[in-house]
């Protein structure tokens, strides 16, 4: 017993170590990434087609430059390339966050260089590049790794057959959009995400998948050091290249840790966001250009309503905090 309870101590200092260290190098390297950024005017542009009040709200931020996720998922690449690659446990989640970093890094580029009628990807090319990188997991994980159940915490594991393909690329998928629709305020996308990475790799810790907590724990440190230079006023926001490529591992991470079912506790404020979108555009085209909201998603709303942007944004961090604290306590009860 004390063997297990020695390797569990060990294995838990490996995760903290591997987190300070990502952490460490990330801040370490932003000095260079910053300078790049800003000498190749790697700045936001905002699209027209914005809302008004978004637009309002955020001209100020027109040349802040994007590209700020390189630091996250460059530095867990690396870091996890050199000392953490498993087959098992870390080549999915990997492949998730560097190819939907790639797709992101590109629509960024588009942006910034202000390419084509749209200044950027067109949203139905971006979202058929997600659901072809997502559909190849899928397969991977049904005809590969022989996935095919959810868990229901409290229950027991249920086989769904092909349904898990489906049900795989619209977590992916779904979440990769969900942390872009968030990604709207300074800090805001990058806390949160930490906050749930940390919560699943406790979640991997526990379930005895130590290369897959390293991994979260390797994101987490590199992502909070982005938000550590992301905190109001940003110096530079994380682009698609950062928000499409955390969502998207999130995904993966919550399937491999077989969380799926609780994951709308634990991203609760991702969740509520996208809904919002979806509401708004829902009730604009029933009614014909009526909103619920002042502006969507609903953290614009609240700035709309006077909330200062700090204010939201650390208010969302600490409901994101008890949600993700609460699904990963449901998580660990249903197991029994």
């Amino acid at each position: 017993m004390s063997e297990f309870i020695s390797l569990d101590v060990a294995n838990l200092m490996r995760i903290f170590g591997y987190t300070a260290l990502s952490f460490v190098i990330a801040v370490a390297w932003t000095p260079l990434l910053s300078r790049l950024l800003y000498k190749y005017h790697a700045a936001k542009h905002i699209k027209k087609a914005d809302s008004p009040v978004y637009n309002k709200l955020h001209q100020g931020k027109e040349n802040t430059p994007v590209l700020g996720g390189l630091l996250i998922w460059v530095t867990t690449l690396v870091l996890t390339l050199v000392f953490n690659l498993s087959r098992s446990q870390t080549y999915l989640p990997l492949f998730a966050l560097i190819s939907f970093a790639l797709l992101g890094a590109f629509d960024d580029y588009l942006n910034i260089r202000q390419v084509g009628p749209f200044k950027g990807m067109r949203g139905r090319h971006k979202f058929i590049w997600q659901l072809v990188i997502a559909i190849l997991g899928a397969w991977w994980f049904y005809y590969k790794l022989g996935w095919n159940f959810i868990h229901i915490p409290g229950v027991g594991d249920f086989t769904i057959g092909l349904w898990y393909l489906p049900l795989f690329v619209f977590v992916i998928v779904g979440m990769s959009n969900a942390v872009n629709i968030t990604d709207g305020l300074d800090g805001l996308a990058g806390g949160l995400s930490a906050i749930v990475l940390f919560v699943l790799g406790g979640i991997a810790f526990i379930e005895g998948h130590f290369g897959l907590a390293i991994f979260c724990g390797t994101l987490v440190g590199a992502t909070l050091a982005f938000v550590w230079f992301n905190i109001f006023p940003a110096r530079f926001f994380m682009g698609d290249t950062g928000s499409l490529a955390l969502g998207a591992t999130i995904g993966v991470v919550a399937m491999l840790t077989d969380t799926i079912v609780v994951l709308p506790v634990i991203a609760f404020i991702f969740v509520i966001e996208t809904l919002s979108v979806i509401i708004q555009v829902t009730y604009r085209k029933i009614t014909g250009g009526k909103k619920i909201f002042l502006s969507s998603p609903f953290h614009h709303h609240l700035e709309a309503k006077g909330w200062p942007e700090p204010k939201v944004v650390m208010r969302f961090w600490v409901l994101g905090s008890v949600m993700a604290f609460l699904g990963f306590f449901i998580a660990l009860i249903g197991r029994g």
